[in-house]
């Protein structure tokens, strides 16, 4: 009984004192109605005031609304700027090994919030497949290397272009002569056995532009330059091409990624350092896959007088490059002029065979050979995983087959499956057929640099495949891996967080392709330094295609509008499903 009289005489104090607290709270309520219609009713005053100088303002406090920002345009000097690879700050870092020239990220504090603009008289670029031989000055306007490479018949400049003839260094009569005596040393380069390669130290890319028409996609790499632009003469004429240098960092891609590797007089020190560099080829070079040298000092014995070098430092540049190569047990598959072709061991009975003592070692098993996005470079070697019976060159099925065949290596992706490559092989198929009725330039010539900023296992890409198109297909860093997938398929692509620019210039693809990624990383970073970058990186009048929940569709779709995109939102192909939507945006020119 003493209980529930003490329990009563609480809840009757209880109820004593909420009277006064709701009264006052309703004080409090009536008080900031009062002042809020005020304060309405000032600013509505205010703005009706002001229409005799202004457009009319639609003001509601009823509702709060989410606001488009108005980006304005960067200064000019900034119509190249390449975030990562910025000259301005290289003298912050290390000229050791050229480190200087590798991926060095402004902080936040000092990331620009504005639109790249394009050069002066910048005009569409010419389509492909005429883009291969021309382009226009004035989106690329440097003469440097017109002046610097005249005698070797890299470009030249006529009238309001630049043309190019095809020659190189290593090859000035032009580059379809020189890669038809390498398919006499390489075989496999012309029956799809060698489908994928990369370019280090590409020129302008001659290489692999001439190499697309033999049924063999590269990717061409070079490092940001004040004066040359190599990349950026790549990609204006639809060639790929990426951003990079072999330096401290492995290059953003898997291993076992690459059927072949070029070095045409690429300058590389391939034997300093514990030969670490000629090690990160081994890394990303698929196990019976080739390395391309011609230059110093293959032909030493014939070339060595042009060099400004002795014949007995080339032969011993020659005699320790051949001892490494030996070393890593590679083999001289085939040797003629200008041009030697090493091929790397298929298996790992030649590793086993090592004394332990030889240099340089196997890497043990805490490295972990995939990892690839601001990882150092390792001077060992990445041995082959005895699971994979179809890794290697001339195991992986021929091409095109391979585009079709699930990889054995989609095992090692979380939820990978054959199924579920042959499930998402379908759906894109799908898929990349409704995107055409959206965007009816997909598919034609306009359309030529295409990105997909969030593969999976290269599936647009693959639905894409005979168009007149190529896909730089992106994996995030803080995705899965499966980077792997999309390289044993037979196409190419590159690590990135998002959070960052993507290593390349302005202006360098036609349509930007994305699925889910900001519902995935959103989190990360803010959404509108995503969408600058997107920005820098597409040309005038480019394509951006988005598959995203309905509440990003929303928030790009206020954001772009300050952008100058023109923007509309529709429905999925499947047209039920509530998840997700379609934004359709297109830069203006």
């Amino acid at each position: 009984m003493k209980d529930k009289d003490y329990k009563a005489g609480m809840h009757s104090d209880k109820s004593i004192r909420v009277v006064p607290v709701a009264l006052m709270l309703l004080s409090l309520c009536a008080i900031s109605f009062y002042f809020g219609g005020m304060f309405c009713s000032q600013k509505e005053r205010y703005l009706l005031e002001q229409e005799v100088s202004h457009a009319p303002v639609q003001v509601s406090c009823s509702a709060a609304e989410e606001k488009a920002i108005t980006f304005e345009e960067c200064s000019s000097e900034y119509q190249d700027y390449t975030p990562c690879t910025d000259p301005q700050r290289w003298r912050k870092y290390d000229i050791h090994r050229l480190a200087f020239r590798e991926r060095h990220c402004p902080p936040l504090s000092e990331r620009i919030d504005c639109l790249i603009p394009p050069p002066e008289g910048y005009k569409l670029p010419i389509r492909w497949p005429t883009s291969k031989d021309e382009c226009w000055y004035r989106n690329v306007p440097y003469e440097w290397i017109t002046n610097e490479k005249s005698n070797q018949n890299w470009v030249r400049k006529e009238g309001e272009k630049f043309l190019f003839p095809g020659g190189g260094t290593m090859f000035p009569r032009g580059v379809s002569e020189y890669v038809d005596r390498m398919e006499d040393l390489i075989p496999g380069m012309k029956d799809g056995t060698v489908r994928t390669a990369l370019d280090t130290g590409c020129g302008v890319a001659s290489w692999g532009g001439d190499l697309l028409g033999r049924g063999i996609i590269t990717l061409s790499l070079a490092p940001r330059d004040n004066h040359e632009a190599q990349v950026q003469f790549a990609l204006e004429r639809g060639i790929p091409a990426i951003l990079g240098i072999i330096s401290t960092q492995r290059l953003p891609y898997p291993s076992n990624a690459f059927d072949m590797a070029h070095c045409s007089r690429c300058l590389i020190p391939w034997t300093e350092f514990g030969g670490v560099y000629l090690l990160e080829i081994d890394r990303i070079l698929r196990p019976g896959g080739f390395w391309v040298l011609s230059g110093p000092p293959v032909n030493y014995e014939n070339r060595w007088r042009g060099w400004n070098t002795t014949v007995e430092d080339q032969k011993a540049d020659y005699d320790a490059l051949q001892g490494l190569l030996t070393k890593m047990c590679y083999t001289l598959y085939n040797k003629k002029d200008d041009i030697a072709v090493w091929q790397k061991p298929l298996d790992n009975e030649c590793y086993a065979s090592r004394s332990e003592t030889v240099y340089p070692p196997k890497c043990d098993d805490s490295i972990e050979p995939d990892a690839a996005w601001y990882v150092p470079m390792r001077a060992c070697i990445a041995t082959r995983n005895p699971n994979f019976k179809r890794l290697g060159v001339g195991q992986t099925p021929k091409w095109p087959q391979r585009l079709q065949v699930a990889p054995e290596r989609v095992r090692t992706v979380s939820g990978g499956s054959d199924g579920a490559f042959k499930q998402d092989t379908t759906k894109w198929v799908k898929r990349v057929k409704y995107y055409k009725r959206l965007v009816p330039d997909l598919g034609t010539d306009k359309i030529r640099n295409v990105m997909d900023m969030n593969t999976l296992y290269g599936g647009f890409a693959a639905a894409l495949i005979d168009d007149p198109v190529w896909v730089m297909n992106v994996v995030s860093s803080y995705g899965l891996n499966s980077l792997n997938v999309v390289y044993d398929r037979g196409l190419i692509g590159a690590i990135n967080d998002w959070c960052e620019a993507f290593s390349t210039y302005p202006r360098t693809y036609d349509l930007l392709h994305l699925d889910g990624l900001f519902s995935a990383e959103s989190h990360r970073c803010e959404m509108k330094f995503v969408l600058l970058e997107m920005d820098r990186i597409l040309r005038p009048t480019g394509f951006v295609i988005m598959r995203e929940s309905p509440h990003f569709v929303n928030s790009v779709y206020n954001l772009a509008k300050g952008m100058r995109w023109n923007c509309e939102k529709k429905d999925a192909e499947n047209g039920e499903n509530e998840k997700e939507r379609i934004l359709i945006c297109q830069k203006k020119n």
